[in-house]
């Protein structure tokens, strides 16, 4: 699999508008492939909507895009409203369990790393030998490096039931020498995060 994940910068005070509209013109899009989750920013880069979608490769996404894109009804009517678009192309990592949807969250933190050159493996490899661990505190969504977008980008994303639980567990996990796994610092160049509320349509809640 992989994942698609497109970031939109909107206009202030269009949230609303614009997750009805898109919530709207899914309905017809589903059919060609499922939404994986539709967010908002609640902390970080104000006036945001991430949503992500799902492949089995680039090559049904190409498919499956220009299917969809003969489709009257998609894509959703929003780009007055849109300042920035960016899209990345994620591959998980094969340790990681595969997205499902359903009620995870409903806070969900999204992190991007960029790493330094040709680090990628090594991180994959502290990443296997501890996420079981730090699983059995809060889900990982998704982790992986981004294929196309940002170079030597490392994306992961982790649901929480509230903000508390995500203060108390990540505190938890430090202190039992869970989490992060060794090393992980001396590989990083820049880190940003941002917390994510799902739309009443995403799959992912």
């Amino acid at each position: 699999m992989i994942y698609e994940i497109r970031t939109y910068g909107i206009a202030p005070g269009s949230l609303a508008e614009v997750e009805k509209r898109f919530g709207e013109a899914y309905e017809y899009r589903k059919k060609y492939s499922a939404l994986t989750a539709f967010w908002h920013t609640e902390i970080g880069p104000l006036n945001e909507v991430v949503h992500v979608w799902g492949y089995r490769d680039l090559g049904e996404r190409a498919r499956i895009r220009g299917e969809a894109a003969k489709d009257p009804n998609w894509p959703p009517k929003i780009r007055e409203f849109v300042r920035t678009m960016r899209s990345e192309i994620v591959v998980p990592f094969g340790f990681v369990p595969e997205v499902r949807t359903g009620k995870v969250g409903p806070i969900f933190e999204l992190r991007y790393y960029t790493l330094k050159p040709g680090t990628l493996p090594d991180v994959a490899a502290g990443w296997e030998a501890k996420l079981p661990e730090r699983m059995k505190l809060s889900p990982v969504v998704l982790a992986g490096g981004v294929e196309f977008g940002r170079a030597n980008g490392f994306v992961h994303v982790w649901a929480y039931s509230s903000l508390d639980a995500r203060a108390r567990l990540r505190d938890e996990a430090r202190q039992k020498g869970v989490w992060p796994p060794p090393g992980s610092s001396d590989r990083l160049l820049t880190q940003e995060n941002k917390i994510l509320l799902p739309a009443a349509f995403s799959p992912l809640q």
